[in-house]
């Protein structure tokens, strides 16, 4: 099946975008990436493939790993452009996060909207990790007009760990952690029917592995499947590749 993965230019999540291409590219998918302009191969946050702060809060070995292999993917290395794009040759859609600064260029984009909305009414598969979910929050559904979430039950970056990585490293690094104003679970929430349809998840920064998913979380509602942060990539890619 093939599968589309828009991107913003820079600054991604490395986890986000690597585990699922992994998982999905060894169970047979099609993986296509897609930026704002194509033709370009987008770059991941560079702060996750060596270390945040001290070498601390990047990215995994083995999602490091990942991300070199996917560097010499050929269909990241030409993604084709969202802009126009036709939504129906595809069967799924993965919407990963990251909240570097470049990351605006995706998270607030209304033509990737307008292509997140056409896809939606077809009743695919959609996935949303972290700061990807604002994406979906932000979309409009062509029937209603109000967002596509909001009758569906979701997950995205809990405020909890937004706040404590913002606050644990603003003194180097400003607002790094700080994508926009508003936390992401409030924006999410705020697109909801009922606030009662957000899932927090449990509390705790330990991260699920391909072997052990444990510590992972994700919600699925429907067509739909969601997640918190890089530690639940991996369940997430599964649950994601049952949709399919």
């Amino acid at each position: 099946m093939k599968i589309l993965i828009p991107l913003p230019d820079n600054d991604f999540d490395t986890t986000e975008v690597a585990v699922p291409w992994r998982l999905l590219t060894d169970a047979g998918h099609d993986i296509v990436f897609a930026t704002e302009s194509g033709g370009v191969a987008p770059q991941c946050d560079p702060r996750l493939l060596t270390g945040v702060l001290f070498g601390q809060l990047g990215a995994d070995p083995e999602p490091i790993e990942f991300y070199r292999e996917l560097t010499k993917d050929r269909r990241f290395a030409d993604p084709v452009s969202w802009r126009d794009l036709d939504v129906t040759g595809f069967d799924g859609l993965i919407l990963p996060g990251g909240h570097a600064p470049g990351m605006r260029q995706y998270l607030g984009s209304t033509e990737l909207q307008d292509v997140v909305a056409r896809f939606w009414a077809t009743g695919k598969p959609v996935g949303a990790i972290c700061h990807g979910v604002l994406v979906l929050a932000r979309t409009e559904d062509v029937a209603t007009g109000k967002s596509v979430l909001a009758q569906r039950r979701t997950t995205c970056l809990p405020k909890y760990m937004e706040r404590s990585a913002y606050l644990a490293t603003a003194w180097k690094l400003g607002r790094y952690y700080r994508t926009y104003p508003a936390y992401v679970e409030d924006e999410v929430v705020a697109a909801l029917a009922d606030s009662a349809q957000f899932q927090r998840g449990p509390r705790s920064v330990s991260r699920g592995t391909r072997t052990d998913d444990s510590h992972a979380f994700v919600v699925e509602d429907g067509n739909y499947v969601s997640a918190r942060w890089p530690g639940d990539a991996y369940l997430f890619a599964e649950r994601f590749a049952a949709l399919l």
